[in-house]
């Protein structure tokens, strides 16, 4: 059986979740993997993803572990960029909308589903990292154009902070802001909300 200490050293390289395949390469068995589960030692969160059952991981990473792909979004871009004080009760992803939709049925994180078009899916991504793993997210100026096409969804207050401390960010960037809502069809509505302020 493999050493505690080097299964722990194993998650924590991996920002706490490991896929099937990677527990095996330690010399893992399938039996022994069972056992583990069993034993209470690990946790499934998924089919082929598997946790330590004592360690509480950043939410934000097992998402990125699950869904290498998805992208945060809305409420939770703005929460990473400090535009916003109130925590999403879900976290909000744009995933593809040609993906296999049941793959995202998890129990645990809550996770808040955006189906876009593959072409809208590559404007303006960043990444930043939690515990050497890379999280993927719309950057500031992308998430802004965001906050604009669905303000319907979003609370009065919560969108007026947003716009309001994006204006006052130092990191903002007014040309791609421009680039990206002529790419989203919102240019419009972007110079009526927000040109104003710029």
């Amino acid at each position: 059986m493999i050493d505690k200490n080097k299964l722990k050293e194993e998650f924590g390289k991996h920002g706490g979740v490991l896929k099937t395949a990677e527990l095996k390469s330690l010399g893992l068995t399938g039996r022994q993997l069972k056992k583990l589960v069993e034993e209470g030692e690990v946790s499934k969160i998924k089919h082929g993803y598997y946790v330590l059952a004592d360690e509480v991981n950043p939410e934000e990473v097992i998402i990125a572990r699950l869904f290498p792909n998805a992208i945060l979004f809305l409420e939770s871009a703005l929460l990473h960029y400090h535009y916003t004080d109130r925590i999403p009760t879900a976290w909000q992803i744009a995933v593809d909308r040609n993906s296999e939709k049941s793959q995202y049925a998890i129990e645990y994180p809550l996770l808040e589903l955006f189906y876009q078009e593959p072409k809208f899916l590559g404007i303006g991504v960043t990444t930043f990292e939690v515990e050497g793993v890379e999280i993927r997210i719309f950057d500031r100026d992308r998430t802004i154009c965001d906050i604009l096409r669905y303000e319907k969804k979003l609370e009065k207050e919560v969108f007026t902070n947003a716009v309001m401390r994006y204006i006052k960010d130092p990191k903002k960037n007014v040309r791609h802001l421009v680039e990206y809502a002529e790419a989203l069809n919102i240019t419009k509505k972007m110079q009526s909300q927000i040109g104003k302020w710029l």
